[in-house]
């Protein structure tokens, strides 16, 4: 589940992006036929909802039943119709073919509340809520299995924010009702790489806890929209797994070895959100949200930046069981919906890439030698970087498969990998590389405008030795043919 997605009521994520009835590319549902091909084509295996920051002043049953309750959403400042709720939800994440995972209320919501949802998904008949939902039209319970106690909620800005203390009362409570009403539902937490508030959490209720969750964002430019280029991004890959070695040290301290990481927002820029807090009309913090869908912002610097993510979670998929990148659709997402159709962003391509042809099993690598560039942050402070990021994995067909990145934005560098000491019966005869390059760094995708899309895989014979070149800024899948391992 390190493949999948996340998506929130913000912008035009939800209402004009997967939702958007009327359109002739949406099916009887409103849901965009469009989208959920190209979701399919990633084989999304997760999809995170309803948020995010929006879930924490937001009520689950006002978007239920023939009678819709609008409210105002303090978060984002506007008004949600709540026309797309949890069973249209579903419906969507069946038609993609992928687990649903919800993340509920724990800001100005109540344990009694979550497990209010609980029984309306998962409770065959008993209860109020179960009743509902068949008489909503739904006889067969929903059975979702991944639910995520809260977003944020260790953020003053967040809507309920908790202390530490408070935190782990509230969570202890609400797992408690949850599991009363499914025992066998899976249960996450908002948690950060803080001492504090992890130990409050879990000494608390580790033992009713499956996931622990993670967020992150390197080029937070929520206010400021002030995009890092492509030397600066790269600088980021640098400290990509500090929170994970952080939390699986704390995990470890506390003997809590059956709790794995849902690293379940991530994305390499902030979502753009300027003056939400003081802005007094639309025009002051809703038209700015515009910006996050310039399509030109989304180069090979996003692409590589999310390759090396990728890297990282298969190289501690030990510890890290599910990663839900943020979001989807629009923002900041893979996918960029318009009226006529869809915009393939580079990170896209890097997700099907990934998620079609690298390898299920995540095998020992060692780097020897490996070259530096030189490059500046976004500070302007000179800063040393790894030009290659690897991670080797195997496949069903018994073949090495190989993630490399070439985080250099300049230069060709080659890979000559040393075979003795592995299980194979004998070095491979020929390889396969597909790569995604894009023209320059600033390659993007738009409405007739593909740059960063990969090349047609290339197959070449081998023999033990040989160097492989990777192109700059460049993200490459290198499949070994005739090998038994």
């Amino acid at each position: 589940m390190l493949y999948g997605h996340f998506i929130e009521h913000f912008h035009r994520q939800i209402y004009g992006g997967i939702y958007d009835p009327g359109n002739p590319l949406s099916d009887k549902d409103g849901l965009r036929l469009d989208v959920i091909e190209a979701m399919r084509r990633i084989k999304i295996p997760v999809l995170r909802w309803p948020g995010g920051c929006y879930v924490s002043a937001a009520h689950w049953k006002d978007g239920v039943g023939t009678k819709r309750t609008a409210h105002f959403d303090k978060a984002w400042r506007v008004e949600e119709p709540n026309t797309f709720g949890t069973d249209e939800y579903i419906k969507f994440c069946r038609k993609v073919g992928c687990e649903p995972y919800i993340c509920t209320n724990a800001g100005t919501g109540t344990a009694e509340e979550m497990s209010d949802w609980v029984e309306y998904c998962n409770l065959k008949t008993w209860g109020q809520w179960a009743k509902q939902r068949i008489q909503n039209g739904n006889a067969a319970p929903y059975n979702v299995k991944y639910w995520s106690i809260g977003n944020e909620n260790y953020l003053d800005g967040e809507i309920g924010a908790k202390s530490a203390a408070e935190w782990g009362r509230l969570v202890t409570e609400s797992a408690k009702m949850m599991k009363r009403v499914d025992p066998s539902i899976e249960l996450s937490a908002a948690a950060l790489a803080d001492l504090d508030w992890n130990i409050n959490l879990l000494k608390n209720c580790g033992d009713k806890l499956s996931w622990i969750s993670l967020h992150g964002y390197w080029d937070g430019i929520w206010q400021t929209n002030d995009y890092g280029n492509y030397g600066a991004c790269m600088v980021y890959t640098n400290t990509i797994d500090a929170q994970v070695k952080k939390v699986r040290g704390t995990l470890a301290a506390l003997g809590l070895d059956h709790i794995r990481i849902a690293f379940d927002e991530w994305n390499l820029r902030g979502w753009h959100h300027p003056n939400v807090d003081k802005g007094l009309g639309p025009d002051d913090y809703l038209a700015p949200r515009d910006l996050n869908d310039e399509n030109r912002r989304y180069t090979m610097a996003d692409a590589v930046f999310t390759a090396c993510f990728l890297n990282m979670l298969n190289r501690n998929c030990d510890i890290i069981g599910m990663a839900n990148y943020a979001p989807v659709v629009n923002t900041r997402g893979c996918i960029f919906t318009h009226p006529e159709g869809i915009v393939l962003r580079s990170t896209f391509h890097v997700f099907e890439m990934y998620s079609t042809a690298l390898g299920e099993t995540v095998l020992d690598t060692f780097g020897e030698e490996v070259p530096l560039f030189s490059t500046q942050d976004k500070q302007g402070g000179n800063a040393e970087t790894p030009a290659l990021d690897l991670v080797t994995t195997l496949n069903k067909s018994g073949e090495v498969v190989i993630g490399a990145v070439n985080k250099d934005p300049g230069k060709t560098h080659t890979l000559r990998i040393d075979w003795r000491g592995s299980s194979l019966d004998a070095a491979p005869v020929g390889y396969s590389i597909h790569t995604l390059s894009g023209k320059s760094t600033e390659s993007y995708n738009d409405i007739g405008h593909d740059q960063a899309i990969p090349e047609k895989p290339v197959e070449s014979a081998y023999k033990a030795g040989d160097l492989i070149s990777l192109a700059p800024h460049s993200v490459n899948l290198i499949r070994f043919i005739n090998q038994k391992y």
